[in-house]
């Protein structure tokens, strides 16, 4: 390779995305620019050393610790992979990429592996105001992927989902990844507006257009001029306000009620329902012609049991908040939290959230301590057990058997990070996707020093 050497860095420096070459052993032979400044290294500090050093902070193959490795299925097959992962970029601050893998053969029979990294975001970038977007199971994954990558895109997006799985937080997440990011976003539930009152909130109205009406009022479609109009619960339009919707959809043009002047905005409609449109569109109860023009890309958003593995972190975060608003110092205890694994949530995190609102509020006395599995309560909904029987609802999503003690690996998990940081709390906690004081509470609750 040495006489290709120069060659061969041009091409790959010639790659957008971080883009890596590694040998059978794991170690890397060639890595572009973009690479060395994903990681903050020289060419010089990057190779010969292994790919999930750097990019994992583990000392073993990825494939070791129960993650997918594309570098192990390319060997294996010599055909090219996708496949989503999650890195860790130069302040050791997780990231969800996407890596197209693929085998490069040498003149000795033998190959390298390839690797394009296409970044997807990274834990910050999920943020906003009232809640985050947290998880590392694979269908999480897939979700923030197929996000980011609609996001891009000028088309309509319409979320489904089951209620609870956080459709708000995507679409907020879409629309500051989406060329419309400086414009507005605007956010209305649809099941909450008369229909009486459905024209007036969208296209505004001027004044005396109606009894009562003393000034003129723009409509959230105006309001919304060069951003994004979430549309939550949209399948519960009724005929008359679909067929307003549809119109404006289509052209883009409106008059406000009582106006005569037609206006103009250019929106980009996200869309969201936990109803099959589709089975309402062949009852008769949904407009065809406006589920195509809605749904131009749609996304799934996979419910809270078919990403138990999310729980934990899911949990704590939002009992930071918790602990936040109420000015406590509570956690969960490993019991809680296997608690809260082997349940269903029907509601999803937004019955997780009030299960621990209403546990928190069980010890409010005392300001700080343990959140035990006794107040735990999930009374008068269906348990992971009956769950695992073979009791489904909606999508079919096979069982995931809770670990026997999650308390044990989520103690063991946290040992690893501090052994893979040389013990810097910051930098544990943001692989956690914690605060700084959750993890100090976990290091004495694990007595981890």
């Amino acid at each position: 390779m040495t006489d290709l050497s120069a060659t061969l860095q041009a091409l790959i420096d010639a790659q957008e995305n971080p883009f890596v070459l590694i040998d059978p052993e794991y170690r890397i032979v060639a890595a572009n620019n973009a690479y060395q400044a994903a990681y903050g290294l020289e060419a010089m500090q990057i190779m010969g050393r292994y790919c999930y050093e750097l990019s994992h902070r583990r000392t073993a193959p990825c494939h070791q610790h129960g993650e997918d490795c594309p570098h192990r299925q390319v060997l294996a097959s010599g055909k090219e992979c996708h496949m989503l992962h999650t890195h860790y970029d130069q302040q050791g601050s997780t990231e969800h990429v996407q890596i197209k893998g693929f085998a490069i053969p040498l003149p000795d029979g033998g190959f390298l592996v390839a690797e394009s990294i296409f970044r997807l975001a990274t834990q910050q970038e999920l943020n906003c105001d009232e809640m985050r977007l947290i998880g590392r199971s694979p269908a999480f994954l897939r979700a923030v992927e197929q996000l980011t990558l609609a996001a891009a895109s000028h088309a309509n997006i319409l979320l489904c989902g089951e209620s609870g799985v956080g459709k708000e937080l995507a679409a907020h997440y879409m629309h500051r990844h989406s060329p419309l990011r400086n414009g507005p976003f605007l956010a209305v539930d649809c099941a909450a507006i008369s229909e009486g009152l459905f024209e007036s909130e969208i296209f505004g109205h001027e004044r005396g257009a109606f009894t009562g009406c003393v000034g003129r009022k723009r409509g959230l479609f105006e309001l919304a001029d060069g951003g994004t109009l979430f549309l939550d619960e949209v399948g519960e339009l009724s005929a008359a306000m679909q067929a307003k919707l549809l119109r404006v959809m289509e052209s883009g043009e409106f008059r406000r009620v009582g106006g005569r002047e037609v206006l103009h905005a250019d929106v980009r409609v996200i869309g969201a329902t936990n109803r099959n449109l589709m089975t309402l569109v062949e009852s008769g109860s949904f407009r065809e012609d406006l589920y195509y023009r809605l749904a131009c890309i749609t996304i799934e958003l996979p419910p809270l049991r078919a990403r138990r593995s999310d729980i934990p972190a899911l949990a704590e975060a939002l009992l930071v908040r918790i602990n936040q608003a109420n000015g406590s110092r509570l956690y969960l205890t490993g019991e809680a939290l296997d608690r809260l694994v082997s349940y269903d949530f029907p509601g999803n995190v937004r019955e997780l959230r009030n299960i621990l609102q209403r546990a928190a509020a069980l010890n409010a006395g005392s300001g700080s301590g343990s959140i035990g599995a006794a107040a735990i309560r999930l009374e008068g909904v269906r348990s992971g057990a009956l769950y695992q029987q073979g009791h489904r609802t909606g999508a079919d999503v096979p069982a995931v058997s809770a670990p026997t003690s999650m308390r044990a690996m989520e103690s063991g998990h946290i040992a690893e990070l501090l052994e893979r940081f040389s013990g810097h709390r910051r930098a544990v906690a943001d692989a956690l996707g914690i605060s700084e004081r959750t993890l100090y509470r976990k290091l004495r609750r694990y007595e981890l020093g």
